[in-house]
């Protein structure tokens, strides 16, 4: 770490346990943290390259459900705690009926950071990043290098999203008399994804809060759910609200006793009315060293890319949805958004029933109807056929994207490895392989090849390209490999079911 940055991040630890933030569930003592720090009961600020990048480290041995971070109601920067400022209440008053809650966090955020050091917010707001990868952010080129309709849809959707929100604050923020930078369509995207990516959900505040310090923590995804009916029917999962923290309804822990069963699966953190500040807990036990993760909920790598700007390799709570006919919707009552396939390649419960009664004459689907709601296979016959289905969808969806998810894994690598040098780019023989795509970012970031091929400097504003590049075709890339994997999977159970046939 740089010197000037560790300087900069031990300002803002002593800073953030002068407000009362702590690791330990013990009253504050000298035993407690190292000196003029926050940290060092239970966690510390340390750097994870393969996993998040800078994040939350455990400094000992970690029980599952232990308390690990306390932030104070009066630490966490809300809309309340930025409307102490007069001018700013004042114009916000006039028009907060017409915004939403969201809205009015980014124009608070925005005129905070319009103070610079004059605000008593700014060791935290210096460490907030200036940049981030959210589809929001995707330029048309790193748009369509998600290849995916649905993909690119919702890239479409979240710019046009930020675009009209910003519209219709951009005659407040004149009357606030912001900074010429800060009223640019890229200030309102970067304060749209600050709170997009880092707020946590409060009980009273549909925008939330951002949270010195528990924003540290990196993400884990929850454990993947199952198919089976039976865990289906027993299970309760609560509804994450927007794209923040979820909030358990079960008890909370304090001083390392253990929740509940059922609170300990909902959450990792919520606020804590009892004791007044967000309390986060270890979803899982740590030792020394290891990075302590906190699940912000249940995502798919597309929703993970919109909301938060990552993606994950081998996300359980991945999946794909395939084309299905109408009346394939109407022959069963199970929503449309449990049908699909899993990260595994495996087709969910919901899609094998409702494939295996369309299949079925409809004399079949009156008479066995409760097998298939059951979770049974209706005959042989009337598994291969629905396998061999979706095969040949999971094929047909493949064939009509550009490039392979051989040639993706390929075009990954070769990312990577530009990425390694962050100060000239020598692109290598196989991205010839993708001359289109190349030229495209090529021509998006104003660059040419020079005699002896694509060698430049390269800018920031070239290296956030070259990122949200890679974001797009990773995700491209673990979406085939479901559908490769699921043409596996059919494949192999059908040639078992055959052989049972003759």
């Amino acid at each position: 770490m740089e010197e000037a940055e560790k300087q900069t991040l031990d300002g803002f630890l002593k800073w953030a346990a002068e407000l009362g933030i702590t690791d330990s569930p013990h009253p504050p003592s000298p035993d407690s943290h190292p000196p003029n720090s926050c940290l060092g009961y239970s966690l510390a600020v340390s750097h994870f390259p393969q996993s998040g990048g800078r994040g939350l480290g455990a400094v000992r041995d970690i029980r599952r459900g232990e308390l690990v971070l306390k932030v104070p109601k009066s630490a966490l920067l809300t809309r309340e705690s930025l409307l102490k400022d007069k001018t700013l209440a004042s114009a916000l008053s006039n028009c907060s009926s017409l915004l939403s809650p969201t809205q009015m966090l980014a124009v608070c955020l925005l005129f905070e950071m319009g103070k610079g050091k004059s605000s008593s917010w700014y060791p935290y707001l210096v460490h907030i990043p200036r940049s981030y990868d959210l589809l929001a952010t995707f330029s048309e080129f790193e748009k369509n290098a998600l290849q995916v309709d649905d993909a690119i849809w919702t890239t479409e959707k979240a710019t046009s999203k930020a675009k009209s929100e910003w519209r219709e604050v951009t005659a407040l923020m004149k009357d606030l008399n912001l900074k010429p930078q800060l009223l640019t369509f890229r200030a309102w995207v970067w304060a749209s994804a600050t709170i997009s990516s880092r707020t946590m959900h409060l009980p009273w505040d549909g925008a939330g809060c951002l949270c010195p310090v528990g924003d540290l923590f990196n993400y884990a995804a929850p454990e993947e759910e199952s198919n089976d009916l039976d865990d289906v029917e027993s299970e309760t999962h609560t509804p994450l609200e927007g794209i923040s923290l979820s909030n358990g309804e079960g008890a909370h822990i304090l001083d390392g006793e253990q929740m509940d069963a059922h609170s300990q699966r909902l959450t990792d953190g919520c606020f804590d009315e009892a004791v007044g500040a967000y309390c986060f807990y270890a979803r899982r036990s740590y030792k020394m060293g290891e990075q302590v993760l906190l699940s912000y909920g249940t995502y798919t790598n597309l929703e993970l890319l919109e909301h938060y700007g990552f993606v994950l390799d081998g996300n359980p709570n991945d999946k794909v949805f395939i084309p299905l006919e109408p009346d394939m919707y109407c022959l069963d009552s199970w929503p449309k958004d449990s049908m699909y396939i899993g990260q595994d390649g495996k087709p969910s419960f919901a899609l094998l029933s409702a494939l295996r009664l369309w299949a079925a004459s409809p004399k079949q689907r009156k008479s066995l109807g409760y097998l298939a709601y059951s979770g049974s296979k209706l005959s042989v016959e009337n598994e291969i056929s629905i396998l061999k289905w979706i095969s040949k969808s999971c094929h047909t969806i493949l064939d009509d994207l550009p490039t392979t998810v051989e040639e993706d894994a390929l075009l990954l690598s070769t990312i990577d490895n530009i990425q390694i040098d962050h100060e000239a780019l020598e692109w290598k023989e196989e991205l010839r392989a993708f001359e289109g795509e190349l030229c495209a970012f090529l021509e998006c970031n104003s660059l040419r090849e020079g005699k002896h091929g694509a060698e430049f400097l390269i800018s920031e504003k070239t290296r956030r390209s070259l990122e949200r590049w890679r974001l797009a075709v990773q995700w491209r890339f673990s979406y085939k490999k479901i559908l490769v994997d699921c043409i596996s999977y059919c494949n192999e159970i059908i040639n078992s079911s055959s052989s049972q046939v003759f």
